[in-house]
């Protein structure tokens, strides 16, 4: 097993959006704070929307907090490219506001797996908070598949290769970041962690999943909003004729395969 050398001590860059999400991003915080600080070096907060910033513990954050407020609100690409440009750290962290540490911290082991040479991307499990696994990972979404799973109620096998994983909490080095250039940021919303998981796979990498396990309380807006609908509509458009998903088509393995995880998640 090749592994990536890194300084030693907090050596984790992480990109927290907030769209309004100040009770949820001040818990995370606080939980960072608590359980990740000997990981965690810096956090960039985004403010989508005007809203306060998170208040400060006793004595201070452990990790340095940068707050970005954005004049009008903007895509998830563009906020957490924005928030990791020219970023110094070794590791970069997307984060969602609704990811909570309810399982313990997750973020030394998720840097220790994205150190592997091979690895392009590390990711931990999602519960709901039910404690329900979630299907936060995915085979290519073609839309024979979506047909299956959106109008047919049909689940994915549990066994499928995973070629993708949603961007709620991802761990990627630095230089395959830079590489490819963080996010498609003609992705507005929806799509943009399929396609960096796809360039990412591409680049001969690895998705893993480690062992370690967050909660996601995850609200399906486009169940519920006709605009974020289209939204996602027009990015699977976009993704379907991309040259990313049509290169993904020929060269990514079509076998059904055991997904790349690290055991004893």
């Amino acid at each position: 097993m090749n592994v990536l050398l890194h300084p030693p001590g907090p050596s984790l860059v992480v990109s927290l959006v907030s769209h309004g999400h100040g009770p949820m991003v001040q818990r995370l915080l606080e939980d960072m704070a608590r359980l990740s600080a000997a990981t965690v070096a810096r956090v960039v907060l985004t403010l989508n929307l005007p809203e306060a910033g998170p208040r400060p513990p006793e004595g201070g954050w452990p990790f340095a907090l940068d707050i970005l407020r954005n004049p009008t609100p903007q895509g998830f690409a563009h906020n957490h490219n924005q928030a990791l440009r020219g970023a110094g750290e070794p590791f970069f962290c997307v984060l969602n506001p609704d990811i909570a540490l309810a399982y313990g911290d997750p973020f030394a082991t998720l840097v220790q797996v994205a150190a592997q040479s091979d690895v392009g991307c590390a990711y931990p499990l999602q519960r709901d908070v039910q404690g329900q696994v979630q299907d936060s990972e995915r085979t290519l979404p073609t839309p024979a598949a979506l047909w299956r799973r959106r109008v047919l109620r049909q689940p994915e096998d549990s066994g499928a290769r995973v070629e993708w994983v949603n961007g709620a909490c991802m761990v990627i080095p630095r230089p395959l970041w830079e590489q490819l250039a963080g996010f498609d940021e003609r992705y507005f919303m929806y799509c943009e962690d399929v396609d960096l998981s796809l360039r990412i796979r591409l680049a001969g990498k690895r998705l893993a999943r480690v062992p370690a396990t967050v909660q996601h309380e995850a609200q399906r807006s486009s169940h519920r909003q006709w605009r974020a609908l289209g939204w996602h509509l027009m990015s699977l458009w976009r993704l379907w004729n991309s040259p990313v998903y049509r290169q993904a088509q020929r060269m990514l393995p079509t076998d059904t395969n055991t997904p790349d995880r690290i055991s004893g998640s």
